[in-house]
């Protein structure tokens, strides 16, 4: 075929090519499978636009205080549309995704009250706002205190230790779906809402907040559909796109978002200021397309785990497993593997391909941190992109692709890296 020409002049070994192409050929059934989920998610988002009525006037934006804003009124409406919450907010003052859990959590905690996690420790990001790790300005700092439940061994929730946790103090419990830099498998809404209905019969007015990252319209409900009070994630995810350039939201109750909000701007104020500084067509256009990005990030991340698990790395979730999110977890098992393994995914970057990604010590990460991506917008994990702290077992996290050609290409790039520097075989034909 014509890319399998192109690929040899983009440096690919034939060894590499062919082996790649006879993984995929096994993954059609799976795809198309994915293919539906992103049509009823599509017809979902087309519905919410349509519903809130949005037109032209919508896609333009504002500046200084952003008094009358009705685009980012209306994009704020169909994201309440779409997650079937009372309210939203969405807005491009929200630099990512902790920093929307952030302004969730502060918003709607007072000192005094404490934080429950129940399903083991949050991403490494939420330590030094919670104070899991001490920081100027943390949770802890204000008086709100923390507490944790692990998973079962199986992976399953602790539904006894979480009964028990459970105290008068008690007053959010915040459910991270994703996996994160964690062992544990990633959850699907219906699990989540499984939980949230156990711990609401166990003290009814707690606020069940998850964090969404990396987990919308992978699946065809989201957890809101199951009673979460709020859903938080990042617009340079998911529902961006690709297209937005920063941004995250916040969907849930009436009276969480309209706390969320006056801890976004000021008391008093709420959601009346905030300039959308016209992004609002970039963000309306990309939650449209967001269904179909979406699926071409989680066929990039099945095809990776596909093709590494056949080589004997370790993958999670496994090849065959359903999918709650669009994070594949490869065991590398060594540093050498895993640096090898994000350059390919940097030299196959639209954008600064000729960058050589290292390790750093990186804002809001106890270890060393690479990260491999040449995106169009800084930081987006929608975009191809992979990132590892430096620890054992050496895992690399893999995520994104605007088109499945990309990602796909990115995969296999990354394998021809690790195959050049003789750290693994591909077997012959």
């Amino acid at each position: 075929m014509d890319y399998q020409r192109i690929y040899e002049e983009m440096g690919i070994s034939p060894e590499v090519i062919a082996y790649s192409e006879k993984i995929l050929k096994n993954l059609e059934s799976r795809f198309k499978e994915i293919d539906e989920i992103a049509e009823i998610n599509q017809l979902k988002v087309l519905q919410a636009l349509q519903k809130a009525k949005v037109s032209e006037a919508h896609l333009l934006g504002s500046t200084g205080y952003g008094y009358n804003d009705i685009g980012r009124d209306a994009l704020e409406e169909v994201y309440a549309n779409y997650f079937h919450t009372e309210d939203a907010l969405v807005r491009s003052q929200i630099v990512c995704g902790t920093h929307a859990l952030a302004i969730a959590l502060q918003g709607n905690l007072r000192p005094g009250d404490e934080i429950l996690s129940p399903v083991g420790k949050p991403y490494d990001t939420l330590d030094e706002v919670i104070g899991i790790r001490d920081s100027l300005g943390s949770l802890k700092e204000f008086g709100v205190s923390y507490k944790e439940v692990a998973l079962l061994p199986d992976g399953s929730f602790d539904y006894e230790g979480i009964k028990n946790a459970i105290s008068e103090k008690t007053r959010l419990v915040e459910i991270q779906r994703s996996k994160g830099y964690s062992d544990r498998k990633s959850f699907s809404p219906k699990e989540i809402g499984d939980l949230i209905r156990f711990i609401k019969g166990c003290k009814k007015d707690l606020i069940c907040m998850v964090d969404n990252c990396y987990g919308e319209f992978v699946c065809t409900e989201e957890p809101s559909d199951y009673g979460a009070d709020m859903v938080v994630g990042s617009l340079i995810k998911n529902p961006g796109g690709g297209l937005a350039p920063i941004g995250g939201y916040i969907a849930g109750s009436k009276e969480c978002i309209e706390r969320a909000a006056v801890r976004l701007t000021a008391p008093g104020l709420g959601k009346e200021l905030g300039p959308s500084l016209h992004c609002n067509k970039d963000f309306f256009q990309g939650f449209f397309l967001a269904p179909t990005v979406t699926a071409s990030a989680e066929k990039s991340a099945i095809f990776a785990a596909s093709l590494f698990e056949s080589l004997g790395y370790p993958c999670h979730p496994k090849a065959d497993s359903p999918r709650n999110d669009i994070i594949q977890e490869i065991r590398m098992g060594n540093g050498e593997a895993l640096l090898a393994f994000c350059r390919g995914i940097q030299e196959a970057s639209p954008v600064d391909s000729f960058v050589r990604p290292e390790p750093w010590d990186m804002p809001g990460y106890e270890d060393p941190v690479v990260m491999a991506a040449g995106a169009f917008i800084s930081g987006s994990s929608i975009e191809l992109s992979a990132d590892a702290p430096l620890r054992e077992p050496y895992s690399v996290y893999f995520q994104g692709g605007l088109t499945f050609a990309h990602g796909k290409f990115g995969v296999i790039k990354a394998l021809d890296n690790i195959f050049k520097e003789g750290l693994v075989n591909i077997p012959k034909e």
